[in-house]
């Protein structure tokens, strides 16, 4: 079992990349896993029916069990188990994905090579879907049926999305979720108290005969449990009222349709039911619940798949009334019911997943679903209307299908069912008859609809219509598997015996104590579920007849209102009450926000250890002086940042209280604290100040009338705190755990240094999360800092991969341009740096190494790193931290992530648990004995985040801003260069304006003297030309000058030419 689930995962891993190499026939592949899945549950079930006919048991009949322990604190362990109805709904689930892989590779146009990824991401979530379908159906553990059940929600919301570009896709995707996950957590707290009360966790402890005592069955706490299970159960099969979302998931493509309404995610419902029905049949609410709402269902839906136009709209309100149907059959509790209900499913999934393969072919050959534009299909192509008559005959319960026998056996075991003896087993049978009715009503409608010429006067225009007429015939793919499941429902309707020893075995672990006095069969005489279904037949037939005097009998909108205008009215609701709730208590004041916060802190826990007992506290002010130096110090610091305008001397003033705090962690004797208190401490500080450079160097005035209740505030929480922390300290009852630390981190984890093992080994998952937690942070600091991940996340310095033209310098600061960055700083502090750098990371490496058992490790040794890289940053700029490090951030964030996973998931294939630690010794020359220890590979994972983190804030902080920064100075510059010359500009317009009329009057004076009328006014001229050279001349003066304004002697030579 656990390697045909795994196969089936891997399969689906493989998908993608099958699809990409073999187009659409990479689903005929792909859907052999899944064949051999269904042939090796096929045969254990086959062998548990024919002991059980024989009445034999042998080691290879019993239940095959398989328990692997992963979280047993929760309860939730893998926990397998391949039983009777394990293996039944187990068979049909691969058998039916396995035809509806068939099917997809002709439903799917094959797409160009270069063009598939989005088929392949299809198939690949098409197999998880039936292996965590398969997961579920085999799970003993309830708490892994409940993680298999949402892995198929959100599978079915990926599927049911497949045409994301379509709002009706995204909209039925997003329904179908929230409704599924709805109704599942629900079922989480049922299955909490569940376990909680009985102490079974497990569904082959909890259903065991005799398991339950009738005194637990009555409880009010097992019979809320029980409920709390089915309405889980009930959401998930769509029966009312969380019927509307299965209609709704039509907007997926066909073979989805026809997985999810067959053998899938619906089925889920159906088997949950089966599975507990035996049991808490007998509780007080199990069948005055779900008996109403499932004939509530199979009606509504029945009448409400007579108006529909659209042939998957019309089969997805019949697979509802027919789940209505399943349900309350089931959930009636007896073995005829239970051999009845199991029946009904099987050949629901056999004419349903025909009648949806039909569907889709449909919609493929002639491109439309509408019923309005089908006309003549069935003359066009006779085999898809024979599918779907053999199909619909089942559904309709036609002899000798199988679904006449189950119908038929379905009516016998109600009208003689013990729980509803008397009236209740007589209303319960008319409702399974009136919905039977409009089952036979539906499914002639849809025939007709699909397939029928129609007349002139039809929406199609009658005749053969265009749609029809331009179709091409069906392959092999598209209409096999159809042909296969319609074929089944006919055969086993011949021969019931088949499945009813399939069902058996089930029946007989089930019901010990009940005689098996029902069996399937095509006959057993002339008796009233006989006449029952001669008069559905034929009161069907009249309904499809009289279809006009039947549809004025329809209301122009749904009786009992619509479930989807309800599902949208509450999502309306949610949204404006949330919207109300952050309007009241998130109004962008980050003030009244930490003041609410604080104030609860205040309140809560001042009321808790005021209202609850306390202990008597020993305090000691401290070990020795010294501490109380530095105690006092960090309060003098604290004080005076609370004082302080400038942010940048608050932020060291708060800085001294952090290095005073690792002060006293060393006086302690905690020397790891101290360090990593210490380098945190500078790594917070050069953050604030990356930060603090885009902000003003004082900070805004405060109200006067709020700094006194801010600062009662802060003395409040400045004395909850220690005080709540002094009673937590003083309330231990029993020993430490600390001091079992120390041995079992040399004995477990192979190391000296009982901090840096606790943090690697012991609770190695926890620090996993917070790495993770600390990634998303990196992430989510570039993200608000900037919009766009490009801007200075990847190093700007690539190697120079000619040896020719590398850099006769030793550290590359030179980018492709060729351009030098300006140095911030001397270049003696520069070469000072460098030569500090290398120094720095050989103390990183070393405290890498060394923290296993001495001081430092991971976190350690990378913040050293990033110091040291910090360094290089603040002396140099970004150019030199890119050519300090010439690796994009992301490959140390991935690979640390990587590296950390690795190590935790390697003992695994090697047979041991998770995080298992190994260790070896080896002599190494010149180093002598060197042992080597597994967690060092998840505190490289460590190094590498933490380093990728800082580098990724230098990145975003750092080198982003400065960019903006010398961004914002150029346009400054450039916006003064062009002030200077406009300014320049105009001065010089205006002297040549004013000097223009005298000048031009002097000359034509002179000229007149000199010369006859009508000479040239040469001087004229030349003055203006002169003038005009001395304006070109100074407007480029003006402009080159403009370009260097810090050079006055410039500017006044200018000026004394003019």
């Amino acid at each position: 079992m656990t390697s045909l689930l795994c196969i089936l995962f891997v399969t689906a891993a493989l998908a993608p990349w099958t699809i990409k190499w073999l187009g659409t026939r990479g689903f005929l592949v792909l859907s052999l896993p899944l064949a051999g899945g269904a042939i090796y549950t096929g045969t254990h079930l086959v062998r548990l029916a024919l002991d059980n006919g024989n009445g034999e048991t042998s080691a290879l009949t019993q239940p095959a069990v398989t328990h692997f322990s992963w979280m047993p604190i929760i309860h939730l362990d893998v926990n397998l188990r391949l039983g009777p109805i394990e293996s039944l709904f187990g068979t049909l689930v691969l058998t039916i994905g396995f035809l509806v892989l068939v099917y997809c590779s002709g439903y799917f146009i094959n797409p160009p090579l270069g063009k598939r990824r989005r088929v392949g991401s299809f198939a690949a979530q098409m197999i998880a879907f039936a292996a965590a379908m398969y997961g579920l159906v085999i799970s003993d553990s309830i708490m892994l049926m409940f993680v298999f059940w949402e892995i198929t929600s959100v599978l079915s919301f990926l599927l049911v999305g497949y045409y994301a570009e379509r709002a009706s896709s995204r909209r039925a995707a997003g329904q179908a979720l929230l409704v599924t996950t709805l109704g599942g957590l629900i079922m989480l707290v049922g299955i909490v108290l569940m376990g909680v009360t009985t102490g079974f966790w497990n569904f082959s402890e909890l259903t065991a005969p005799g398991a339950l005592t009738a005194a637990q069955l009555d409880s009010t706490a097992v019979s809320t449990a029980a409920i709390l299970l089915v309405v889980g159960a009930l959401s998930k099969s769509a029966i009312a009222p969380f019927h509307f979302w299965l209609p709704g998931a039509m907007a997926a493509p066909t073979p989805v349709s026809s997985f999810l309404h067959s053998a899938a995610m619906v089925k889920a419902g159906v088997f949950l039911v089966a599975r507990l029905a035996p049991t808490f049949n007998d509780t007080n609410a199990w069948q005055p619940i779900i008996i109403p709402l499932g004939l509530l269902t199979m009606i509504m839906a029945g009448w409400m798949a007579l108006r529909q136009k659209d042939l998957k709209l019309i089969m997805a309100y019949g697979t509802v009334s027919q789940l209505g149907f399943i349900i309350t059959v089931a959930s009636i509790g007896t073995r005829a019911t239970m051999l009845a209900a199991l029946a009904l499913t099987l050949g629901h999934a056999m004419f349903k997943a025909a009648l949806f393969m039909v569907a889709g072919t449909i919609d493929r050959l002639t491109g439309t679903r509408d019923i309005r534009e089908l006309s003549g299909l069935g003359r066009k192509s006779p085999q898809l209307l024979v599918i779907s008559i053999l199909a619909a005959a089942s559904m309709m319960g036609v002899p000798p299908f199988f679904g006449f026998v189950a119908k038929e056996a379905a009516l016998e075991a109600t009208l003689n069912a013990d729980p509803l003896h008397g009236m209740p087993s007589v209303f319960t049978t008319i409702g399974l008859v009136v919905g039977s009715i409009l089952t036979v009503a539906y499914s002639l409608y849809l025939l007709r609809a699909a397939f029928a010429t129609k007349s002139s006067t039809h929406a199609s225009g009658g005749g053969t219509s265009p749609a029809v007429a331009e179709m091409d015939s069906p392959t092999w793919d598209q209409i096999g598997p159809a042909w296969l499941l319609a074929l089944a429902g006919l055969v086993f309707g011949l021969v019931p015996r088949v499945l009813d020893s399939t069902i058996s075995p089930y029946l007989t672990n089930a019901y010990p104590n009940a005689e098996a006095e029902s069996h399937l069969a095509l006959w057993h005489g002339f008796t009233l579920p006989l006449a029952l279904t001669a008069t559905i037949l034929i009161t069907g037939g009249i309904m499809h007849w009289q279809r006009k005097l039947v549809r004025q009998l329809q209301f122009e909108q749904p009786a009992l209102g619509s479930a989807d205008a309800l599902y949208d009215g509450i999502l309306d609701l949610a949204r404006r009450l949330s919207l109300r709730a952050t309007a009241a208590t998130q109004r962008g004041s980050l003030p009244l926000n930490e003041a609410v916060i604080l104030l609860t802190l205040i309140v809560l826990s001042i009321g808790a250890l005021l209202l609850g007992e306390r202990d008597e506290l020993r305090m000691e002010l401290w070990d020795s002086a010294p501490q109380g130096a530095v105690a006092l110090i960090m309060i003098i610091a604290a004080l005076a940042a609370t004082q302080q305008k400038n942010r940048l001397s608050g932020v060291i003033l708060v800085g001294v209280t952090g290095y005073g705090l690792a002060i006293i962690f060393a006086m302690y004797g905690a020397p790891d604290l101290a360090l990593t208190q210490l380098l945190v401490e500078t790594v917070s500080m050069i953050v604030f100040v990356l930060v603090l450079r885009t902000l003003s160097p004082r900070a805004p005035a405060s109200n006067p009338r709020w700094i006194r209740h801010r600062a009662w505030l802060a003395i409040a929480v400045g004395v909850t705190v220690p005080v709540l922390a002094a009673y937590a300290m003083g309330s231990r009852r029993t020993e430490p755990i600390s001091g079992d630390i120390p041995p079992l981190a040399h004995d477990i984890g192979h190391g000296q240094n009982a901090v840096n093992v606790l943090l690697v080994d012991i609770r190695a998952w926890d620090t996993f999360g917070e790495i993770t937690v600390l990634v998303m942070v990196a992430l989510g600091i570039t993200s608000l800092v900037f919009r766009t991940h490009t801007m200075h996340m990847r190093s700007k310095i690539k190697p120079q991969r000619n040896r020719a033209r590398r850099n006769t310098r030793w550290l590359n600061t030179i980018d492709e341009s060729g351009e030098a960055e300006r140095l911030r700083y001397p270049i003696m502090v520069l070469v000072a740096s460098r030569a500090l750098f290398p120094a720095m990371m050989v103390v990183s490496i070393y405290l890498f190494f060394a923290g296993h058992n001495d001081v430092g490790g991971g976190f350690a040794g990378g913040l050293v790193a990033a110091l040291a890289l910090t360094m290089r940053y603040l002396i140099g700029g970004h150019r030199e931290l890119a050519a300090t490090l010439p690796i994009p951030t992301e490959v140390l964030l991935g690979g640390g992530l990587l590296v950390s996973a690795l190590s935790a998931v390697w003992p695994l294939f090697v047979g041991w648990a998770p995080l298992t630690s190994w260790y070896g010794s080896r002599e190494i020359p010149l180093l002598g004995d060197v042992t080597v220890v597994s967690p060092m590979l998840f505190d490289l994972g460590v190094y590498m985040i933490v380093v990728g983190t800082i580098v990724y804030i230098l990145r975003s902080l750092g080198g982003g801003i400065d960019a903006q920064i010398n961004l914002r100075a150029e346009r400054d510059r450039s916006r003064r260069v062009n002030r200077a010359a406009l300014g320049q500009s105009r001065q010089l317009r205006s002297k040549l304006a004013a000097a223009k009329p005298a000048g031009v009057k002097s000359a034509g004076a002179k000229t007149a003297s000199a010369k006859p009328t009508g000479a040239k006014p040469a001087s004229a001229k030349t003055a203006g030309a002169k003038t005009a050279a001395d304006a070109r001349t100074a407007t480029n003066t003006t402009e080159s000058e403009a370009s260097q304004p810090t050079t006055p002697a410039r500017t006044e030579g200018k000026d004394t030419h003019q």
